[in-house]
């Protein structure tokens, strides 16, 4: 008997020696999100595009007017959003030798239509992806209910039909896009 029972003092021991210990501690991680909203023009990838020239070089282009190249822009967003579009002025800023400076108006010159739309939204009235729209110095809608995303594209192309009642010289005006969340 006393062999049995030395036995099993020596099997305790054994065990309590291989028996795993454990601690715990728990750290708690909060994500302080914050309302974000970006927009930028993929070419040159910050909020500020590439100048648009649109050359009138024939007398077929003043008759016609000249269209540009697709210009895309971006929205990255953690919520719905919306994008207005508006001319920075009313007026076109003239450089070139007449003089006085001939005062070209942006309303029934300068128009935009969006030639894509990967935002999920809706492209608003008065524009459209088939017609071309003229562009005022008062914020219009351009894209209602675009959806949150990190690659939300669209497009736009601009048709300038000045006729031919200015000078020769450079006009221009920036166009001002503004992306805002829902």
């Amino acid at each position: 008997m006393k062999k049995i029972i030395a036995i099993a003092a020596i099997l305790t021991s054994t065990y309590a020696a291989n028996a795993q210990v454990s601690s715990t501690a728990t750290q708690t991680v909060n994500l302080n999100l914050s309302d974000a909203i970006e927009l930028t023009f993929t070419g040159s990838g910050t909020a500020t595009g590439t100048a648009v020239n649109l050359a009138f070089n024939t007398v077929n282009d003043y008759a016609n007017g000249v269209t540009s190249a697709a210009q895309e822009l971006k929205v990255r967003s953690n919520k719905n959003f919306t994008v207005t579009v508006k001319s920075s002025s009313t007026n076109f800023t003239y450089t070139g030798s007449t003089t006085p400076s001939p005062t070209m108006p942006v309303s029934g010159v300068l128009a935009l239509k969006v030639t894509a739309n990967g935002t999920s939204g809706t492209v608003a009235s008065p524009f459209s992806t088939t017609a071309y729209s003229g562009l005022t110095s008062t914020n219009q809608n351009l894209i209602s209910n675009g959806s949150r995303g990190g690659n939300q594209t669209f497009s736009v192309m601009y048709q300038a039909t000045p006729g031919f009642s200015y000078p020769a010289g450079t006009y221009t005006t920036d166009v001002v896009y503004t992306a805002t969340q829902l």
